[in-house]
């Protein structure tokens, strides 16, 4: 199967998709916390079935098998991220303050969510590939969103030469994988003002001259 592109991806995951489907809604939900409790190798589609209150007949109807099930969470999961990352920059009149706010959200997001807690210390073996080695994509994805946010401004703020939007939010991504994945550091991101401090600072200047003011 030929994978797909990174804005083909970025668009399944930000689509509304189709007419509100409460017993799928149900369904996603009792798999969420199917996998909170049981991680992704335990957690079956009965048990998905019972906590959910619907046959497994009915679950099938609407995923095909478990691994669809499994896609199907994370992508809503990915959706609620990016929504989340939208909503906060949205009001921010700069694509440097647009990045930097992004990294501090996708930083928080990383930090708390328990559903990537849980499969990094249960299913790591499953999770680690698509933020590794085959991780090009997840970081193209996110990239491409970081700077289609940075973008979405009247008159975007114009790096200098041999900084593109797009090198730079790849540098973005790839050190907040690096950070989720490795935690211990020498650098402070306890908290979303350390983690906004680190990105002004070291990450900012990257678009070139003007940088973010401390206060945003």
């Amino acid at each position: 199967m030929k994978p797909a592109e990174p804005n083909a991806l970025l668009e399944l995951v930000l689509a509304a998709g189709r007419a509100p489907d409460p017993v799928g809604e149900s369904i996603l939900d009792a798999a969420l916390a199917e996998f909170l409790d049981y991680g992704l190798r335990r957690a079956s589609v009965d048990s998905v079935a019972r906590r959910a209150g619907v046959s497994r007949a009915t679950v099938y109807r609407r995923f095909e098998n478990k691994d669809v099930l499994v896609q199907a969470v994370l992508v809503r999961e990915c959706r609620r991220f990016f929504g989340s990352v939208a909503d906060a920059v949205a009001q921010l009149p700069t694509a440097r303050e647009r990045l930097v706010e992004g990294f501090v959200v996708g930083m928080r997001y990383t930090r708390r969510d328990p559903l990537l807690s849980r499969l990094l210390s249960t299913d790591p073996e499953a999770l680690l590939p698509y933020l590794t080695v085959n991780g090009g994509l997840v970081v193209a994805v996110a990239r491409d969103f970081l700077v289609g946010q940075a973008q979405a401004l009247p008159d975007g703020d114009k790096p200098v030469a041999g900084r593109e939007p797009a090198g730079v939010a790849e540098l973005f991504v790839r050190l907040a994988i690096s950070f989720t994945l490795t935690p211990d550091s020498c650098i402070p991101l306890d908290d979303d003002e350390s983690v906004r401090a680190f990105a002004i600072s070291y990450l900012a200047v990257l678009m070139g001259p003007g940088g973010v003011s401390p206060e945003t």
